[in-house]
């Protein structure tokens, strides 16, 4: 099997194609979320389709995630919970957490769609419990249906927009992406899809500057498709491929818990880019340090190698993964004391416990009086309930008071959990755009292979609802473009 590059691969010219094995209108590359949810919009609209998946069944990386799928706007589940919420909320609260150099159509399109494709997926059989879990930010251990899954409660984002947790997971226990894949690719067939697997995509086939077909490989036997109106890119990202990190996002290699597939080798990036494709923010990455639950050890504080804070505890863990990872070469620690101590969800308990703070720095290895300096500032502050620095929210900010205890939150200890935000441009409808502005005629795509409404910061539960609410809207357009 061929390796992961990051050189774009060379498309074949249709006047090189003598026979085509099938003919239909919309080709799909990828069976996960964005795939299905294309299959299905093209197929409802009339259109022959056919999804080509390089595994032996559906789903992708999104059948093994949390699930979280990022809605808000004042859907019928948060309105069950009793939460009040608005598109202009949403809208500020994305525009702000999403960049620098958000794609405001993408999001502005996000927030009108969210309400009606929350509907869409409860229609197709997704249930949400019109409840909140408010100690995790991931899928909880319960059937809950909403959680504060970015920070939306948290500074800067609580003065920008009224929070409201916009999480929304499937009615089931934990990790729920299995559930909602399986709906979602059942919907997809039901639909009038046609899906073949185990059938890897090498390269696309084009007609001049259109786009008019895939060859691929089907167990070591070539496999031509004509497609008539269409080529749906939805091949993942590029997290699995190291080359292809090394050179874009190279600070990614340092995570130690790829989020993905082995699916998520870049080549539906690769196959555009030899077309001229314009990429975006392809440097981006999210890096989940899930610390929390339990939710109480935000009372402590997080510090970085020199002992200094650098973030707010209270905010989503995504967004200490990047700053930690991005901005403090990965070296992080959680200072607790008793009141708020105990092992985290993932069984990581406190590597240093010591009776004073000079002794903690000495266990830890930092400079003398660094880590002293950083709590004095603090429990000063604290003792007021106030956080002038960083804005935690006040009802976790309380002097520490020794004995002390330090969480090692480095690489190797701690998950370091990254994946991919960049990719192809495309407009609303999924088009891809050519370097020249213009857009590559027979070539849409959708999900992890675009640049989505995320350009560089994140919120759980975006990246699914990116991906099937743009496949849907990527298949939509594929089934009515001209032949």
């Amino acid at each position: 099997m061929p390796q992961p590059t990051s050189v774009p691969i060379a498309p074949r010219h249709a006047n090189t194609v003598t026979h085509y094995d099938q003919v239909v209108d919309v080709v799909i590359v990828g069976f996960g979320a964005a795939g299905t949810c294309a299959a299905y919009e093209a197929a409802s609209a009339g259109a022959s389709v056919l999804v080509l998946e390089r595994t032996s069944g559906a789903g992708g990386a999104a059948a093994l995630a949390e699930g979280i799928i990022y809605l808000g706007g004042g859907t019928s589940t948060q309105r069950g919970a009793g939460v009040t919420d608005t598109a202009d909320a949403m809208e500020a609260y994305l525009l702000a957490a999403c960049g620098p150099e958000v794609d405001e159509d993408k999001i502005r399109a996000y927030v009108a769609g969210s309400i009606e494709h929350h509907d869409w997926l409860v229609e197709r059989g997704m249930e949400f419990e019109p409840t909140i879990c408010v100690e995790t930010q991931m899928a909880p251990n319960g059937t809950e249906g909403l959680v504060w899954s970015g920070g939306e409660d948290a500074h800067p984002f609580r003065d920008l927009a009224t929070p409201a947790p916009r999480g929304h997971i499937a009615r089931t226990k934990r990790s729920t992406g299995w559930l909602l894949m399986q709906t979602l690719s059942e919907a997809a067939i039901g639909a009038g899809a046609e899906v073949v697997y185990d059938t890897r995509v090498e390269r696309l086939i084009v007609d001049g500057d259109q786009v008019v077909g895939i060859q691929a490989t089907r167990y070591g036997e070539e496999f031509l498709v004509r497609a008539n109106r269409g080529v749906i890119l939805c091949a993942g990202g590029f997290i699995y491929n190291d080359e292809m990190v090394g050179r874009y996002a190279p600070e990614l290699l340092k995570g130690t818990w790829k989020v993905g597939t082995e699916g998520d080798d870049g080549r539906g990036i690769s196959m555009a880019l030899a077309l001229g494709a314009r990429t975006k923010g392809m440097h981006a990455g999210e890096v989940s340090l899930p610390i929390i639950p339990p939710r109480r050890l935000v009372e402590g504080i997080l510090v970085n190698g020199h002992g200094q804070r650098f973030i707010n505890e209270d905010t989503y863990m995504g967004r200490v993964g990047q700053a930690a990872l991005y901005a403090n070469d990965a070296t992080c620690f959680l200072i607790v004391d008793e009141a708020c101590y105990e092992p985290n969800w993932m069984g990581i308990e406190a590597a240093w416990v010591c009776e004073s703070v000079e002794e903690l720095e000495v266990e830890m290895g930092l400079v003398e009086g660094t880590l002293a300096a950083t709590i004095g500032l603090y429990n000063r502050h604290a003792a007021e309930g106030k956080d002038p620095l960083f804005h935690k929210a006040e009802p976790f900010v309380r002097p520490l008071v020794p004995p002390l205890g330090a969480f090692d939150l480095r690489p190797g200890v701690a998950p370091y959990a990254p994946f991919t935000l960049g990719g192809l441009s495309t407009t609303v409808d999924g088009r891809v755009h050519h370097v020249d502005g213009t857009i590559i005629e027979g070539l849409f795509a959708a999900g992890r292979t675009t640049s989505g409404v995320c350009a560089f910061g994140y919120a759980s539960g975006l990246s699914i609802g990116d991906s099937t609410m743009f496949g849907r809207f990527a298949g939509r357009a594929a089934a009515e473009a001209k032949e």
